[in-house]
């Protein structure tokens, strides 16, 4: 009896198993308004890529394993370039692949949204 309880205990006492992947890339869609136009892009983590006058710069990306309900994020920084050339923040925050309009960043030129988390990407990586 008394092993029953003491391995109770440590299982009580056992860290719980973080669910989320910790992953270096994100991957974006944006769209160009005045063309129209939808592109998909990969930013390495804490890397800077400009879509039009946007600068768009993920701090992390989290997904869950394959085993568990989807759910894949990401906090992020949007730049937009003015036009006297000066960087303005326009968002801070966290994005969610799954719900893509609740924190899109909605631009009068440029929409940006998260669609996934990756670990790879066939883009090399910054130098």
């Amino acid at each position: 009896m008394a092993f029953a309880q003491d391995q109770v205990e440590s299982e009580e006492l056992a860290p719980a198993k973080d669910p989320r992947n910790d992953n270096k890339v994100a991957v974006f869609s944006g769209i160009d308004k005045i063309t129209g136009r939808i592109i998909t892009f990969d930013v390495y983590i804490d890397e800077t890529v400009q879509f039009g006058a946007l600068q768009v710069t993920p701090r992390v990306c989290y997904s869950r394993d394959e085993t568990q309900k989807p759910k894949t994020t990401t906090f992020v920084e949007v730049d937009e370039i003015t036009l006297d050339r000066k960087i303005r923040r326009i968002f801070t925050g966290w994005m969610f692949a799954d719900s893509p309009g609740l924190n899109a960043v909605d631009h009068a030129v440029y929409d940006v949204w998260l669609k996934d988390c990756r670990m790879e990407s066939e883009v090399p990586p910054p130098t």
